[in-house]
Order: C-alpha cells, then structure tokens, then sequence
C-alpha cells in the first residue's frame, strides 16, 4: 500500500499548483494527484527512462529521471489512486481521466423515478452540469474527483523527507531510489459487540429533575447509543438530539423557545403562501422547487399510514414545510432527498412547527458539502480496513464506492425498513462513539457483503446492482454491532489510531494521519514503543 511518495529532484521555482520546499529539504516538491493533468514518458529505447508530469493548471514540473529502473513500478502504484489512459494523439503521455461511468450509474439508481431529468443532465455534461435542483450535491461529489478550488493545505517541511531519525519507521526501499513505500499494521481481531435495550419512559424521566432538566446528557447519550429509544420518548428526545431543544434547558425555558421559534415558521410560511400566481410565474426558482417538492411528497413513504392515501394531512404538512425551507434557505432551496430525511422527523414530531425545526438542526445542507469528502474518506478507510477488498473494487471499477452515495445521502432510508431507519438515525444523532459514524456503517455492510461479491466474481454492473437489492433486507441491529465492533478494533490495535481524519467532522481539513504505536500505553518500556508513522493520504483525499 502507497502512504508517502518523495521526489529529489533539480531546485525548481513555480507558482503554487506545486510545492517547493526550502531548507534541507530543498531538492522535494510535492503536488496533490487530483492536480495531475497528464505525465509524458521518453520514448523507449533512448536511454534511461524518465517521467514528466503537468498539472491541470498546465504547469510542468522537471522530469524524473530512473538512472537504475523502477518508472513502471511508480506508475503502476499510481495507477492505484488516479487513472491514467494513453493520449490518442501521442502514446508518451498518460492522460487522467476520471471516470464518469460509475458515478453516472449510481446516480440513475439512487432513486426509482428518473423523470426529473437528473441523469440526462448529468450525462449531457458529467463534469460542468449542476443537475438542475440536485446541484449543490453532485457538485460536492464531482469536485472530489476533479482540481478542488481551495489548494491543498501543505506539510511542513519537516515531513518532505522521509525522516530515518525516527525510531521504528518501517521503511521499504525499492531498487528505484526516487520513491519510498511506508507499509502499514495490521489493525488486529475484531471484538465481540452487545447492543442494549431501547430506553423505555420511566428511564427517560429518570434521567431529569423535577424541572425537566437532563441530569447526565453524555451518559444519557450512551445509552441511546447502545438501544435507541421507545416510540413513547421519541418525540421529546429527538428534539434534544438534533439540538432544537438545548440538553441543559428546564421546562420553563423551552415554552418560550417554542413560542418564539413557532412565530418565527409561520412568518416564513407566509412568504411563500401570499405569492400569487403571477408573482410566482416570474420566479423561476420558487417555481421550480415548488414542482420538485410536489413530485417528490406524491411518492414519499406512501405505503406508512401516516402518509398513505390521498389528501393526507400528512402529505400536506410534509408538503408545507419543505416549501417553508426553501424561504428558510432559498439558495439550497430544495433538494432530491429532502423528502426522505424529513419523513420520519414529521412522523415522529406529528406537528408541524417541530418537525420544521427539528429537520433544520438535521442541517441538511452542512450534510451535503460533506458528500464529496465523506466518498473519498469512506473509499480510504475501506483501504486500510480490508485492503482486498478494496483491490477487488477497484479491479472493477467501483474503488471510488459510487454505489454507497444513496446511503451517505439519506443516511440509508432506502435500505431499511421504516422502523429501522428511525432507530439508526437516533444511534447516529448521538455522536457516539465518532461524529462520522455512518461511515463505519457503510464499512460494516460492504463487510458482509464481500464474500458473496467476491466469490460470484461480481463486476461492476453487478456489484451496484446486488447493493441496490440489499433495500429492505439489513438488519439494523447487525449493521450497529459490526460497526461498533469495527470502531473498537480500530481503538484497540497495536497502534493508536488518530482516527479524526474519518470520524470527526474537524477532520475533513486534515491531508494526513498520524499511527502512534504505544504498546500497554507505555513508551518507556522499549525503544519500539515510540513509533511515529505519518500516512501522506493527500493522495486519496486530494486536500
């Protein structure tokens, strides 16, 4: 597995699509790979090989010479994170290409009705195309795979080179000088993982004081986190786990909160109610987002009693509070799958104020710019935790894991039963045991999956197509236990885990991870025991 790459090269002065380190480092410069434009090969037979490289902004840094051999080698390793195709026009240059295929696919199948025209916009255009009223979505998603507008944050000088001072720094050196592979730990055995019972009325007013007050949130937390809630306490706790309601508030304090936050939705709702046709006809936007959320209520959850039949209020109210969102956030206006968040909210809420702002605490759009990122880090923490598996996918055409974004984006609705969805978004609204949760999730499903994809010889077609008929058939309780487990088996191993970079919302920041092996939490017992290995994973991540 390829964690850092350092070129040592001629001093070369650029702009700042490449970094250049000074110091005594000053023969490195380092380039994130979704800046990688093209790389141009000698022709064979004229001497040594080398390797040039251009980057999208059409800078081209000095070529790489291999005096003793290994340019194929280094780009077979590259190959593994960015793909490179020959140029039509000269079989020198490898072009990177990334492909459109997949995500194109998984896009018609993220949900049954196509009719809003979102694939065809997308395959009109892959890469420019907003996708009408998905735009802010399949923006984050494609900006992943393409030059981001924010340059990459850089690594100190100090971690240019590959520091051999280190003690423990396990180091494989190839017969090719220019690059060094830093090999990875085995994370060790997973543990066994018990969930809890559902917290019940009487343990939920246990944990207040006769002003409503919660005594322990963090300790009420956990237990939530290991099994969920009753139906009877939902439409209290939710309000606190989604932070419309502050854990710390009494009783007394919340009546105002409410009457001021039930002014403050029906203000907004008037807005959109007191446009007239004609005022509505010059509005393209709210035009269009009120015909989306129409399409999209007719066919949300219909077969739940609450939703079911026509005229249903609750059709109605799901109706008016995604119209009274866009007034709430008219620049995301409305967006495909808002639906399906907002549905289980408003069951549970059966009013129409607190479902509104519980679903804004959901903050649907922070869950959005986190997309494009959270399909990046999901394919790299699958990397480290079954790197296999992960070759398998990517053989396939499916490392980047496209088939997983209707699980990020709707936090898997379309793969559980109603029920279920409502005890799995509770668990994930804990914060427990990591903020990025969900992703240890998708990592526990593609878990159980792997032996049947795998021994069938699944391709492409068929690996997204054996994820989609998984809707319905996941038992939630598996899903969290294996998670968990997960999780516990990353904090557990040998070594320690700075675990941000994929399981805290901070981490999206971050360009790397830092593995510190402490065995028995004591680094005084052997000079082994004081191992620092830096992951360079802007090469997956792109930051």
């Amino acid at each position: 597995m390829l964690n850092i790459v350092t070129f040592k090269k001629k001093p070369f002065v650029n702009d700042d699509s490449a970094s250049h380190v000074c110091g005594r480092n000053k023969w490195a410069f380092s380039f994130s790979l979704p800046d990688l434009k093209s790389i141009k090969r000698n022709t064979e037979g004229m001497g040594w090989s080398y390797l040039g490289f251009c980057l999208r902004d059409d800078t081209s840094l000095p070529a790489l010479h291999f005096h003793h051999g290994g340019s194929t080698a280094l780009l077979e390793c590259l190959k593994k994170y960015i793909p490179l195709i020959e140029s039509t026009h000269d079989n020198r240059v490898l072009l990177v290409s990334y492909n459109s295929k997949a995500l194109s696919q998984s896009f018609e199948n993220l949900f049954e009705d196509n009719a809003l025209g979102l694939v065809h916009k997308f395959k009109k255009d892959p890469y420019v195309t907003t996708l009408g009223s998905f735009s802010k979505v399949t923006n984050y998603i494609l900006d992943a795979f393409r030059s981001p507008d924010v340059m990459p944050q850089q690594r100190p000088a100090s971690e240019m080179d590959i520091n051999e001072s280190i003690p423990g720094l396990e180091i494989n050196h190839q017969e090719e000088p220019g690059f060094e592979v830093i090999t990875r730990i085995d994370i060790g055995e997973r543990p066994d993982i018990q969930r809890g019972e559902p917290v019940s009325a009487e343990k939920w007013s246990m944990n207040m004081n006769p002003e409503g007050k919660i005594l322990n949130p963090d300790n009420l937390k956990k237990i939530i986190f290991k099994g969920g809630l009753c139906q009877a306490v939902r439409k209290e706790a939710w309000k606190f786990l989604l932070g419309y309601f502050p854990w710390h508030s009494t009783r007394e304090e919340r009546k105002p909160l409410q009457k001021r936050k039930t002014d403050e939705y029906f203000r907004m709702k008037l807005q959109w109610k007191s446009v007239s046709e004609e005022q509505e006809q010059r509005n393209t936007r709210l035009k269009e987002y009120k015909s989306l959320i129409e399409k999209d209520v007719n066919r949300t959850d219909r077969t739940n009693t609450f939703y079911e039949g026509q005229d249903n209020p609750g059709l109605i109210l799901l109706h008016d509070i995604l119209m009274t969102y866009c007034m709430y956030d008219f620049d995301l206006g409305y967006v495909q799958g808002m639906s399906d968040l907002l549905s289980p909210i408003l069951y549970v809420m059966e009013n129409e104020v607190d479902g509104f702002w519980c679903f804004v605490h959901c903050n649907f759009e922070e869950q959005m710019q986190g997309m494009k990122t959270e399909l990046v880090q999901l394919s790299t923490l699958l990397k480290l935790l079954d790197l296999g598996f992960w070759n398998y996918l990517e053989s396939q055409e499916s490392g980047y894991l496209y088939f997983c974004f209707r699980w990020l984006l709707i936090r898997f609705k379309r793969e559980l039963t109603f029920q279920d969805t409502l005890r799995l978004w509770e668990v994930l609204w804990t914060g427990l045991p990591c903020q990025n949760f969900h992703l240890l999730i998708c990592c526990a499903i593609l878990d159980s999956e792997k032996q049947k994809i795998m021994e069938n010889h699944y391709g492409f077609s068929e690996i997204l197509k054996h994820i989609n008929e998984l809707s319905l058939k996941l038992d939630v309780e598996e899903m969290l236990c294996k998670a968990e487990a997960i999780y516990c088996q990353m904090m557990k191993c040998k070594v320690k885990w700075y675990t941000s970079m994929y399981l805290s919302t901070a981490g999206r920041n971050l360009g790397q991870v830092s593995l510190l092996h402490t065995p028995n939490n004591n680094p005084s017992k052997t000079k082994n025991n004081n191992k620092l290995v830096i992951f360079n994973l802007r090469l997956f991540v792109g930051h």
